[in-house]
């Protein structure tokens, strides 16, 4: 719990909980066997605490009351010190994804509430499978008594079990057996049933509309298709829907395409995951044979009928989320945008657009297929995330950096991330920072200019590079070769003298 003014959470302000769960008598001796050892017996007194505010038969939220009822139920004291143990306390929750917390504000009567949203403790095969949960409780209580309480809560497969084969699922779907009625629609009943959804959600959300509906891919799938059943459990994988809506979004692929990429084969695992390296890899291939089909038909009628191409706008606009909070400064919008975009919308599209879209954003037209190949390599061989990828493309084409936009140049930044560890924003921004205090570094000592610092430090030396007059030391006089005319003939003499010496010389060899 980020809580900077200890004025901010006292025990007089009020606070409200909130569940849609009811703990089973599974998840309680998860709670006891795996979490207490984490976070201690009072976080987890808290958790209980928060979670009997409602019964066990009830969802939702309880009333709105006091803090100073925690402090007293927690036995507390109501000063600064109890202040301080509730707050690291639900710190300690936060952190291990059992409670969430929200502050909220009404400005007509200045009054601030406390928000305690608790988390369904993980079932046992999801926590073992989480590597840093797993490792702080092995810190915590040994390897022999981790791998223990995971033989008593993970039940292993019955030995008789291996020896069949060809495990088929016979699942009857929803639609063979029940048909609802298309022509009764309810408004005042959709209504209120959207009113009553959950709006919490216990993870991450993706911030991108939802183009492909598992209803809708499901209407256009074949029924004879051996990845039909594959593609019938998605609908049970909000994340797995989640990535195919990026993907969807990122190279502008509609259902009919994503339902013959899903019906190819490789595409899903014998499990039935999906091989995401794969179907991303033949996405791309759909890409740029949709880009080549619109460049050669831009081509034919502009030389058929003489129209101009028609300006390709974005289909969607950058949705609007909240950022995590960052300690990096945020980038600062190129001259071509003008005012057109905002600062923090700017720095929104660079965490959540494909880089696909920010590469559209910076051509009035058709993005050159040097620039695609360029950052589809990057992309797929590389495999930098999107956000690293939008900061480069900011970095060599939102920057002055057009002198120097060549395979080479952008190829040894991206080479450079990799090999620095760059795979998030906040480091790629404070990455690119460096890049430029450096290029301005370098284009001084190109000019010639010397940094303020080097040049108080010389001036401190005391006569390394000045005479003792205050003038400017030159260079050591180097002797110089001077031409002083012919040189005089020899006399007879001199050369019997010289052929004499040449001659004992070479008697003497």
């Amino acid at each position: 719990m980020r809580v900077s003014n200890r004025l901010e959470f006292t025990e007089n302000h009020r606070y409200t909980a909130y569940r849609d769960f009811a703990l089973s008598g599974l998840e309680r001796k998860v709670l006891t066997h795996l979490y207490q050892p984490m976070v201690g017996a009072f976080a987890v007194g808290l958790y209980l605490l928060l979670y009997h505010h409602l019964g066990d038969d009830r969802t939702g939220y309880a009333p709105a009351e006091s803090q100073r009822k925690l402090f007293l139920g927690l036995d507390l004291e109501l000063n600064a010190a109890g202040r301080k143990a509730l707050i690291e306390h639900a710190s300690k929750l936060e952190a291990v994804g059992l409670l969430q917390v929200y502050r909220q504000h009404d400005p007509a009567s200045e009054e601030t509430l406390y928000e305690y949203v608790l988390i369904r403790p993980l079932a046992p095969p999801e926590f073992f499978a989480n590597l840093h949960l797993s490792l702080l409780l092995r810190d915590k209580i040994g390897k022999p008594a981790l791998l223990e309480l995971r033989e008593s809560l993970v039940a292993e497969q019955p030995a008789g079990l291996a020896r069949f084969m060809n495990r088929e699922e016979v699942t009857v779907p929803f639609y063979e057996l029940f048909s609802i009625n298309p022509a009764k629609i309810d408004p005042e009943l959709e209504a209120a049933l959207a009113e009553t959804a959950p709006t919490r959600e216990a993870g991450k959300q993706p911030a991108l509309p939802e183009r492909i509906r598992h209803s809708d891919m499901l209407l256009r799938f074949p029924r004879g298709s051996a990845n039909r059943g594959y593609v019938e459990r998605l609908g049970h994988a909000p994340e797995s829907m989640a990535q195919i809506n990026y993907l969807a979004y990122k190279y502008d692929i509609d259902i009919p395409e994503i339902s013959r990429l899903l019906d190819e084969d490789g595409i899903f695992r014998t499990d039935g995951t999906l091989r995401w390296d794969e179907l991303q890899a033949r996405a791309n291939l759909i890409y740029r044979q949709d880009r080549k089909r619109g460049e050669e038909r831009e081509r034919y009628l502009a030389r058929t009928d003489g129209t101009d191409r028609a300006e390709s706008g974005n289909d969607e606009a950058p949705s609007e989320s909240e950022d995590a909070p960052s300690s990096v400064p945020p980038l600062a919008v190129p001259e071509r945008f003008g005012l057109s975009v905002t600062v923090e919308l700017y720095n929104q599209m660079l965490r959540r657009e494909p880089y696909t879209r920010m590469l559209e954003r910076y051509f009035p037209g058709t993005v050159p297929d040097a620039f695609v190949r360029i950052f589809e390599r990057i992309d797929l061989n590389y495999k930098l995330p999107e956000p690293v990828i939008n900061v480069l493309i900011h970095y060599v084409l939102g920057m002055n950096h057009s002198q120097r936009l060549t395979k080479s140049f952008i190829d040894s930044i991206a080479t450079n991330m990799l090999a620095k560890g760059i795979d998030t924003f906040d480091k790629s921004v404070l990455y690119i920072g460096e890049q430029e205090k450096l290029n301005q570094t370098l284009e001084r000592r190109r000019r010639g200019e010397e940094e303020p610092a080097a040049a108080g430090a010389k001036g401190m030396g005391g006569g390394s590079s000045r005479s003792r007059n205050g003038q400017p030391r030159r260079k050591p006089a180097m002797p110089v070769v001077e031409d002083r005319g012919s040189e005089p003939d020899m006399s007879e003499e001199e050369l019997t003298n010289m052929r004499e010496l040449a001659r004992k010389l070479k008697n003497r060899n």
